[in-house]
């Protein structure tokens, strides 16, 4: 009893059920269980769940593992293969599968979400709520319901819309200290249970955006569409300034400090990738074309998206003069993004597969993603060390922006390379930086640069590898070292 208040209410307890351990599932159910909430997990995957019960996460996220070993030791977060184990008692249960692009036309694949959405209806309890956690378009909640209507047509079961704006690498924190939560209900105990499941969130003054089901569905598919385009956008600016001879870092400084467009998602780079934007603004496409509307920006968006990954391709070739046929290229990132092991549609994925394509030998490092890589890359010469990775190469290229990556020592690297030449899609490194130990400079959004003169400092670094091997070096020879 909080004697100080006379109007405090203890938080309201729900037992939930989240259908699915995937990225999204497995967040949400433990942060739910953070929440104070009592989560069970469900998965058809005994292996994925027995590794979970055992204290293992499949997927790698900074701070996730630490919130699920906390709530598991705390008695309010669990994991089964019995779907209905965990939903039979539940207030609320969220699916949270995956919703694929059909290979046929594009579309989300929503196979997944109304086979859970059937076995869910035929145990939940009367009153309870299924929530749709998954990325689905709209309408997904009707054909939910009408599925509910089929199985249990006697008994009140509501259905909800509550989208997830998760970014991978800050997912836990997304959760927890959320920009907002949307809430879309079509019934007021629909509304009355996700209030009371988010009411501690709420209470923190995080705002909670309660709206229709439909209405719900599509703010997370304008989001996505909107941050793609802005994406795009500046890419495209990097183009022009590279053909100007400006800089798109400047004009993305100048226009970020405008506090209605914000600096976030104006960084140039090799185009975006992950679960969700390649697969969102598809999907939006497709339904706006079944409802007879035209969605030409995010249209545009999807084809400039797909042809920016060729042109980051043809970079890599022209810097090296057309000629990539049995050259050694460093690829330095395969994850579409740093602070996760997550490769769909990584922009590394396309341009490894191009350059193999034009004959040159590639070698791959990442921190997180080389695993992942493997299911889908063939050919590949992987690397725990990045080091290793440029020993010998003919080029380095910067695919993904990791911490461990910008820490890199220019002039050990320098040292290893066989040719020093730098594409960096990223934009790591000042380029007039890099042009002092040797390296030719490509990037995005700028000029290039050309190798520096080497001063007698930078030089003592670049050869002291081979002092200790081989004895002091001449003078002379750096010419043939800087030119090798």
């Amino acid at each position: 009893m909080n004697l100080q208040n006379p109007d405090f209410k203890p938080m309201e307890t729900k037992k939930i059920a989240v259908v699915g351990t995937g990225y999204v599932g497995l967040v949400a159910g433990s942060c739910l269980a953070q929440l104070g909430h009592c989560v069970t997990c469900v998965d058809i995957d005994g292996g994925r769940v027995k590794m979970l019960q055992n204290g293992g996460i499949p997927i790698y996220e900074p701070g996730l593992a630490e919130i699920v070993a906390e709530a598991v030791t705390a008695g309010r977060l669990g994991f089964t293969t019995s779907l209905s184990d965990a939903v039979k008692d539940s207030d609320a249960v969220f699916i949270a599968v995956g919703t694929p692009p059909r290979k046929t036309d594009g579309e989300a694949d929503l196979s997944f979400v109304f086979e859970s959405a059937q076995e869910i209806a035929k145990v939940i309890k009367p009153g309870g709520v299924i929530i749709t956690k998954s990325t689905v378009p709209v309408s997904t909640g009707d054909m939910i319901e009408r599925i509910v209507r089929k199985h249990r047509p006697d008994v009140q079961i509501s259905v909800a819309s509550n989208p997830e704006f998760l970014r991978e690498g800050s997912a836990v924190e997304d959760f927890l200290e959320p920009d907002r939560v949307v809430i879309g209900c079509n019934d007021e105990n629909a509304e009355a249970v996700l209030s009371a499941v988010y009411a501690p969130i709420e209470a923190k003054g995080h705002p909670v955006v309660r709206t229709k089901r439909r209405t719900a569905e599509l703010i997370k598919y304008s989001c996505n569409a909107f941050l793609a385009l802005k994406i795009t956008f500046i890419n495209e600016m990097a183009d022009l300034c590279e053909a100007v001879d400006a800089d798109v870092a400047d004009i993305a400084l100048g226009m970020g400090l405008d506090r209605r467009i914000s600096p976030h998602f104006l960084h140039a780079g090799p185009g975006y990738g992950g679960s969700c934007f390649p697969k969102d603004t598809l999907a939006l496409v497709r339904t706006a074309q079944e409802y007879g509307v035209s969605l030409r920006l995010v249209e545009e968006t999807v084809a400039a998206n797909a042809s920016r990954k060729r042109r980051m391709a043809k970079k890599v070739s022209r810097v090296l003069h057309g000629h990539v046929e049995d050259k050694k290229i460093a690829i330095f990132g395969l994850t579409f993004k740093a602070d996760t092991d997550d490769v769909r549609d990584s922009p590394a994925m396309p341009v490894i597969e191009l350059l193999q394509r034009r004959g040159a030998i590639v070698h791959a490092y990442d921190p997180e993603g080389i695993e992942q890589a493997k299911k889908i890359l063939r050919d590949v010469v992987y690397h725990n060390d990045p080091y290793q990775c440029a020993d010998g190469a003919d080029a380095v290229v910067f695919m993904t922006d990791w911490d461990v990556l910008k820490h890199l020592d220019l002039a050990k690297l320098a040292r290893v390379m066989r040719n020093r030449v730098m594409i960096d899609l990223r934009r790591m490194f000042p380029p007039e930086e890099a042009a002092k130990f040797g390296f030719t400079v490509e990037t995005v959004g700028r000029t290039g640069m050309e190798p520096q003169p080497i001063s007698a400092f930078d030089a003592n670094w670049l050869v002291s590898d081979i002092t200790i091997k081989t004895g002091p070096v001449k003078n002379d020879a750096l010419a043939i070292l800087y030119d090798s």
